[in-house]
């Protein structure tokens, strides 16, 4: 029983009366002119809109207890057990609706009034039991008791069990369910119960007088009276408030959310300090608003600083007792407010206040819409998974308790806790003279005990911080403690390692020449030049390059293919002081002819089989397959430069948003921070370790493995082109190698691992670093179980921040792990991460928002880009050395509690549709958990009319599936909105050069199924044209194709009903209507009407065979007792 039933629980007629004076002062009208009716004495009549509703959750989830009411009443003293019975009886008597119960007759659904009878009191007695136990026992029947499910179509709703503890010690339990009551109904049913038994034990008549109406005539009435003009009125200004603002809220989630929604629930509970309850109400009446008024706005404020979300749509109760004579009855009046506030534009508190105020006022005077008809007239996307329009709701419980004890007896409410939650969250926050306490119901599937707890602290600090500066924007008001903003912005970047300032990279690789330089450095195919060989061939190139200009801050393209070539080429422009630039000779001459201007080419190193391939230049060229006599004059000592930390190492070009590729200028000392962070993270040790070279140069991932090897007295295995695609020699020659560290991209080792016959080859023996895109669990967990003793790395990090910047070390056993991407770890030494929302304030743990790098990675800058320097490479708020800054990488991410990062996605590519946020990810996860399924991707696709779908592209395994069964398995782990209209069957995922996955080439493809379409499919089948000619019936449409969705075409709950009767007449069988929601086209209801009519007739002919063998059994047993009867005789 909530607070609220209890506070109401003993108002006189007088008190009730005064409360509704009170509520219309606080704009809430709860009596109105309009006299509603008797009814026409029946037994049957229809629903109100409320009951209608819980009638249709009821069939959806049929037994769930979510909707129970349960009042828990410690009673102290002497009790009169026959003038309690009495008194139920009469109560019984006086409510038609505790008599009611719900059936379809005629294809209509109906209240059924059944006549009065004895009400049943079941009573237990626990004084058997030793005094200890006493008290969990009562804890567990009353748990027992509210979880207990009600037959809506049976009843009776009302329960109630009398439970004796001690002698003068018994616990009352009033179980009702929500169909028939609310909590001013609770309210109602003890106080009667507390005035009849006052007269009952003396005596006396009941004192009561009987009730002007019953709640059935409210519900006739309410029918007869919301139509026409007065529904026209109600419904446009809801129309106006909600049109085309989302009715998601997205909170972040423990766990993805189940496609049906399960209502477990669980409650946690939070005392806010009596000054700040004072505070609030003090700003309240400053600010002349109610204290409902200023704390639903905080509470919204929370939602919108933990959503990033502009429309924050919350639901609130009302008791909807608009006419005097409801006042007394017991039944489902209370109706639910949608209220939305708009935070666009960041206003502060104040002005946000003032519009909540204003929002609420408006809906009071529009309460008259039941909820149920602003879902029918919205029509919003249908969804097993969560709440129509809002999942998140508020109330304000501040009514005074009087005292109710009637004579003999001391009455106390104990708190029931059932584990339901209607909604994915509640605030309840109850007020008393000295203080709030703020109370919040969650739903289990989703939310944890720790988040709720963080999401309580965060309103109290919020709270706090109102209550301190009002006049502040909403964006930066408090919301995390001291010791929240510590851990975030310092204990979680506290990654502070002293390196060498004065080493670079390539002085490095000639100390490792010095100490071992017999070793194999590099290998190509079937060449090989050991450490002292590449050492001498690079110092000549260098000698060579400064002689012809090169010096510090001098860029100089490289366009060399796969060869030890390579290897000195690169070696030898950072010998001479030059910068090296990156050009891939497979590119489109476009794109080199773009990059050789943007860099003012004037040196290029290349091969001249390649200079026909390269576009028109003006730059110096050197060949280093053809003029190495040239360079075989120089020197190979070790070069000696100005060349400092500060001086650029190299320039490499990502993609650009405008569609030309941006070179991004990386420095030394950034190079030489993420080369000994990498090999600390890593824990690589020096040695004759193999590093196997997958992508090319101008990819800066290579760097991972490339400096990593050459600078700990590795052999570094550059992979050619061919070999890098093909699985059997890949594998191979990792085989023959014995590959020790590898740095991929997870979708071209995944194509590699598909078609290869030992994809245990192609892994490496200990090191797995897996970067570029995100890592799914379950390739992560096959990578494992290939190879147990590698251990794996997911490694992130944008260009501009220097290769990488988070890793993640693996655990060894990966098995059970949540059906979504990989964390990607902590910041490598000298970085720091900051997860920001809009505003550039931190987020709490578990809240979504941009991704920020600052520390010793930050690169320079872009080349030739200033305004996108600018915009890109920000000043670091959170940092008291000047100059330091933060890149925004554009990407999603969110912290999880032991302080690693979840990636989440593009910022630039979310994914919405519908208004729902999808992660693509978790999608994939599912569709791999198909056992015909080898891998999959999964991408949107919008049609001219920019409608978007979602489309799976799949490789499958030997067996083939359908879509059909493909689609099955997906609707019982996934929401509708989630399922894709498409499946693509490739035979393999295309890739990028680079290795990742190539979604330009996905989105290319044509082939694409007729439902993505959405053309017309006429019905085939006879039970296809069967349901068509019902659904065009009812419907009152011409034709229906059986793709289409049964709510897209007009269809509501009302007419799910009529559906479902002529189903069954038409059908000759029990129907659920659960599986009407759950298939909502005329496709696959077909599929599940015929496997269900096929099973039925499996288990027919598998009965009648049994019966069949049981007859000749019983025949073979008369005939051998006859036999043995005849040889007697």
């Amino acid at each position: 029983m909530s607070d609220l039933s209890k506070r109401i629980t003993a108002l006189s007629p007088e008190k009730l009366t005064l409360l509704a004076g009170q509520l219309k002062k606080k704009g809430v009208n709860t009596l109105r002119k309009e006299i509603i009716p008797r009814r026409s004495k029946t037994n049957f009549c229809s629903l109100s809109f409320a009951q209608e509703r819980l009638w249709f959750i009821d069939q959806l989830n049929p037994g769930n207890c979510v909707y129970n009411n349960l009042a828990a009443i410690r009673l102290t003293g002497s009790l009169n057990c026959t003038a309690l019975y009495q008194s139920l009886n009469e109560i019984l008597r006086r409510h038609e609706i505790l008599r009611t119960t719900f059936s379809i007759i005629n294809g209509q659904l109906v209240q059924v009034i059944s006549p009065n009878q004895p009400f049943s009191l079941k009573e237990v007695d626990l004084r058997a039991l030793p005094k200890i136990e006493r008290e969990a026992e009562v804890l567990r029947l009353t748990t027992a008791e509210s979880q207990h499910p009600f037959d809506l179509t049976k009843g009776p709703l009302l329960q109630a069990t009398l439970l004796q503890v001690f002698d003068m010690e018994y616990v009352l339990l009033l179980n009702m369910h929500h169909i028939i009551s609310d909590a001013w109904s609770t309210a109602v049913l003890i106080r009667e119960i507390a005035v009849l038994y006052e007269n009952f034990c003396t005596g006396k008549p009941s004192p009561l007088s009987e009730l002007p109406i019953q709640y059935a005539d409210f519900a006739v009435w309410q029918r007869e009276w919301l139509q026409g003009e007065v529904l026209e009125k109600q419904l446009a200004y809801w129309k106006q408030q909600l049109n085309g603002v989302p009715h998601v809220l997205e909170l972040p989630m423990v766990q993805p959310r189940p496609a049906i929604q399960s209502f477990k629930g669980a409650r946690q509970s939070l005392v806010l300090p009596t000054s700040l309850s004072e505070s609030l109400r003090a700003l309240s009446h400053q600010e002349g608003s109610t204290l409902f008024m200023t704390l639903l706005a905080a509470f919204q404020t929370l939602l919108y600083r933990y959503t990033n979300q502009e429309n924050i749509i919350v639901g609130t109760p009302i008791a909807n007792r608009n006419q005097a004579e409801t006042e007394g009855l017991i039944g489902f009046f209370v109706n639910t407010l949608v209220l939305c506030t708009n935070f666009s534009g960041n206003p502060c508190f104040r002005k946000l206040l003032s519009q909540v105020r204003k929002v609420t006022l408006e809906a009071y005077d529009h309460q008259d819409l039941p909820f149920e008809k602003l879902v029918e007239a919205l029509k919003p996307e249908r969804d097993q998974s969560r709440n129509p329009l809002f999942q998140v709701m508020f109330a304000l419980d501040n009514i005074s308790i009087p005292t109710l004890q009637p004579t003999g007896l001391t009455l106390d409410f104990l708190e029931v806790n059932n584990k339901t939650a209607k909604r994915d969250l509640t605030l309840l926050v109850s007020e008393t003279k000295e203080e709030l306490t703020a109370l919040v119901e969650y739903n289990t599937d989703i939310f944890d005990k720790n988040t709720i707890t963080q999401m309580l602290g965060h309103y109290q600090t919020l709270l706090e911080g109102i209550v301190a500066t009002p006049e502040q924007k909403v964006s930066a008001l408090p919301l995390l403690t001291e010791a929240e903003r510590h851990q975030l912005l310092v204990e979680w970047n506290n990654t502070q390692r002293n390196y060498p300032n004065n080493v670079l990279v390539h002085q490095l690789f000639e100390a490792q020449a010095e100490q071992t330089p017999d070793a194999v450095a590099v290998v190509f195919e079937d060449e090989q030049l050991t450490y002292q060989e590449l050492n001498c061939r690079a110092n000549q190139l260098g000698h060579y390059l400064q002689k012809v200009g090169v010096k510090p801050e001098v860029l100089v393209g490289i366009c060399i293919e796969r060869s030890l070539d390579m290897l000195v080429g690169l070696l030898g422009i950072l010998k001479a002081g030059g910068v090296y630039v990156p050009l891939d000779p497979t590119f489109p001459k476009d794109r080199l002819t773009y990059i050789l201007q943007d860099i003012n080419c004037s040196l290029l190193v290349t091969q001249k089989y390649l200079l026909m391939q390269l576009p028109e230049h003006k730059a110096r060229v050197i060949c280093l397959d053809t003029d190495w006599k040239i360079s075989a004059q120089e020197s190979k000592d070790n070069l000696t430069t100005q060349l400092t930390a500060d001086n650029l190492a190299y320039i490499v070009y990502t993609s650009g948003s405008t569609g030309k590729p941006k070179g991004v200028t990386v420095e030394h000392k950034q190079l030489m921070n993420y080369v000994n962070g990498i090999l600390d993270r890593v824990e690589i040790t020096p040695g004759a370790n193999n590093f196997a070279m997958v992508q090319p140069l101008t990819v800066d991932s290579c760097l991972s493995v490339v400096f990593p090897s050459l600078c700990t007295s590795g052999c570094l295995h550059v992979l050619s082109q061919k070999l890098i695609y093909d699985s059997r020699a890949i594998g191979d020659y990792f085989y023959l190698h014995h590959i020790d560290c590898l740095k991929i991209a997870p979708s071209h080792l995944a194509a590699l691992q598909i078609s290869s016959s030992n994809p245990e080859k192609i892994l490496p023996n200990h090191w797995l670093l897996l970067g570029g895109e995100s890592l799914s669990w379950a390739w992560a967990q096959r990578f494992q179980l290939l190879a147990p003793n590698c251990t794996i790395f997911n490694h992130y990090g944008p260009t501009e921040t220097t290769v990488g910047v988070l890793t993640n070390r693996l655990e060894k056993d990966l098995v059970n792990k949540p059906a979504s991407t990989v964390p990607i770890g902590r910041p490598i030494p000298n970085t720091q991460i900051y997860l920001l929302d809009s505003h550039l304030q931190p987020v709490p743990v578990g809240v979504p928002a941009d991704l920020y790098v600052s520390g010793a990675s930050l690169t320079r800058a872009y080349l030739n880009k200033p305004d996108l320097t600018a915009e890109k490479f920000i000043p670091n708020p959170f940092s008291e050395e000047a100059g330091t800054r933060l890149y925004k990488t554009g990407d999603l991410a969110c912290y999880l509690p032991d302080g690693n990062i979840k990636f989440l996605g593009r910022l630039d590519h979310q994914v919405k549709i519908r208004g729902y946020r999808i992660e693509l990810g978790e999608i994939e996860a599912v569709v791999r958990q198909h056992l015909s399924v080898k891998e999959v991707a999964v991408l949107v696709r919008e049609d001219a009319a920019g409608d978007k779908r979602l489309v799976a592209y799949v490789v499958t395994k030997r067996e083939m599936y359908t879509d059909n069964s493909l689609r099955s398995f997906l609707e019982q782990k996934l929401p509708n909105y989630m399922i894709p209209s498409a499946f693509v069957n490739l035979e393999s995922l295309p890739v990028t050069p680079h290795g990742k996955l190539d979604y330009k080439a996905l989105q290319n493809s044509t082939d694409i199924c007729l439902k993505l379409t959405g053309d017309y499919v006429a019905p085939t089948s006879e039970v296809e044209r069967t349901i068509a000619a019902i659904w065009q019936e009812v419907l009152n449409v011409e034709k229906v194709g059986i793709h289409d969705n049964f709510f897209d075409l007009g269809g509501h709950s009302l007419l799910v009903v009529e559906i479902h009767t002529k189903l069954q007449n038409v059908f000759n069988k029990d129907i659920s209507i659960m599986e009407l929601f759950k298939y909502p086209n005329i496709s696959s209801l077909s599929k599940y009407l015929k496997q269900e009519q096929d099973e039925q007739n499996s288990l027919q002919k598998s009965h009648s065979r049994a019966q069949n063998r049981a007859n000749s059994i019983n025949k073979q047993k008369d005939f051998r007792q006859n036999s043995r009867v005849t040889k007697r005789l």
